[in-house]
């Protein structure tokens, strides 16, 4: 069946897309591939800062470290929404696969320069200064790829598996995260620890950029939507004042859901690996292989609750993600805080993160599906990437300035109310699956 769209001369006709399952997975596979390589160098800042904090802040002790490379890492998110505009509205109006590109080639970049940057012994107070301007433009790279690739995948996916398809977005996130926790594990059992803080930190980000290039040119050979082709049939032009005129309420839902989407994920992933051994008393090790099996788990759950959701529907998972999620943050914190067994940690963890999977499973498809192609990617990227700059990455800060504050609980409490305020948005919203603006299949 063909899909018709509306331009100035009247209807136009375009091609269905009647793709296989083969061919979908052929383009998500391809359109996730950089997902991955991206996420692999966002979350490789995080998982070796342990190793080079005090290569960059030797001043004060290990937590005043931890608060600056936290520091760095938060305000690497506020130039998330600046990429997410930019690049939202490129891809509307030059292409998902052109923005899709452009993002992962940025990302490449940043990293050569922490790989490069000589420390604070060598160039003084310049080393975090080229540090931060490195985050800075890998933030500006995340912002970009976070709504082309969930607009693409979810564009690609079809009707029928949408929830099933799009949840490789995630997949290929944690992926990234799994990858970058992978090489920090093997780097510990074949370098001592003044190695690793050393010299061995920046291997890593010399990986990602090799990695990096190689995807760009994959990218290259992507198809392009037909979601894309219709709207720019269709003739009406995205920019920012439309999407804030026309679809407040969308853009309020996606800040929402996003703030505690973000909070929770980087709360049990990224936080969780300090919080392992600044607080539970785990080994650098231990922390890294808890960390390393939770997140392995976690990507192998979002395929399975991507599928339950296009049978259950986007609202039920939503409403379950959040209501277990306020219920479940303080008993998991403070049990994880207190048990000595990597076991119990973990299962404690897992938990949480199953729990969490509601939500991430169908995090690019909701949010996709609440607007029109021609407005789509931005209004998918821009308010994610403000809700998640605010949220998620002032996440690790926060939980660091409530235990130096001597009342860590406090952190506990704060994931909590943000999730309640969550379920709230999710109770009052439409289900995106019976409700979705995506028309072509």
């Amino acid at each position: 069946m063909a899909e018709t769209g509306v331009s100035a001369d009247g209807p136009v006709e375009l091609p269905a897309s009647g793709m296989s399952s083969w061919a979908r997975l052929k383009a998500i596979l391809g359109g996730s591939a950089g997902n991955l390589v991206e996420w692999y160098d966002w979350f490789a800042y995080s998982s070796f800062s342990i190793y080079f904090a005090k290569v960059f802040f030797p001043e004060g002790d290990q937590t005043a470290q931890y608060m600056k490379t936290a520091a760095v890492f938060a305000l690497g998110f506020l130039a998330r929404p600046v990429g997410a505009w930019l690049m939202g509205l490129y891809a509307d109006r030059a292409g998902r696969r052109a923005a899709l590109s452009l993002s992962v080639g940025m990302m490449c970049l940043g990293s050569l320069i922490i790989a490069l940057t000589p420390g604070y012994a060598q160039l003084g107070i310049a080393a975090p200064i080229i540090l931060l301007a490195a985050r800075i433009l890998q933030g500006l790279s995340v912002g970009g790829e976070y709504g082309a690739s969930a607009t693409y995948m979810s564009e690609m996916a079809g009707a029928k598996r949408r929830g099933f398809w799009s949840s490789f977005q995630y997949v290929t996130l944690i992926m990234g995260q799994l990858a970058a926790a992978t090489v920090l594990v093997v780097m510990q059992q074949t370098l001592d620890a003044d190695q690793l803080s050393a010299w061995g930190w920046r291997i890593p980000f010399f990986i990602g950029a090799v990695l990096a290039i190689v995807v760009f040119w994959i990218r290259r050979g992507l198809a392009e939507s037909a979601s894309f082709h219709a709207s720019k049939a269709g003739g009406e032009r995205g920019t920012t004042l439309l999407l804030f005129r026309r679809y407040p309420r969308e853009t309020a839902i996606i800040v929402g859901l996003t703030a505690a989407g973000s909070l929770g994920f980087y709360a049990y992933t990224t936080y969780m690996l300090k919080f392992l051994e600044n607080t539970a008393g785990f080994t650098k090790a231990q922390a890294g292989a808890i960390n390393f099996a939770t997140l392995f788990g976690f990507m192998l759950a979002q395929p399975l609750l991507g599928w339950l959701s296009d049978r259950l529907g986007r609202k039920a998972m939503l409403i379950a993600a959040f209501g277990l999620g306020a219920l479940a943050a303080w008993p998991v914190f403070t049990l994880v805080g207190a048990t000595e067994s990597m076991a119990v940690a973990f299962g404690l963890i897992m938990a949480a993160l199953l729990i969490q999977s509601a939500y991430t499973s169908i995090s690019a498809v909701v949010k996709a599906e609440l607007f029109p192609a021609h407005v789509r990617a931005l209004g998918v990227a821009l308010p994610y990437a403000l809700a998640n700059a605010v949220f998620g990455g002032t996440a690790e800060y926060l939980a660091l300035w409530f235990k130096k504050q001597g009342v860590e609980s406090g952190f506990y409490i704060y994931v909590a109310a943000i999730m309640g305020v969550a379920l709230l948005i999710s109770l009052t919203m439409r289900d995106t699956r019976r409700h979705s603006l995506i028309a072509e299949d």
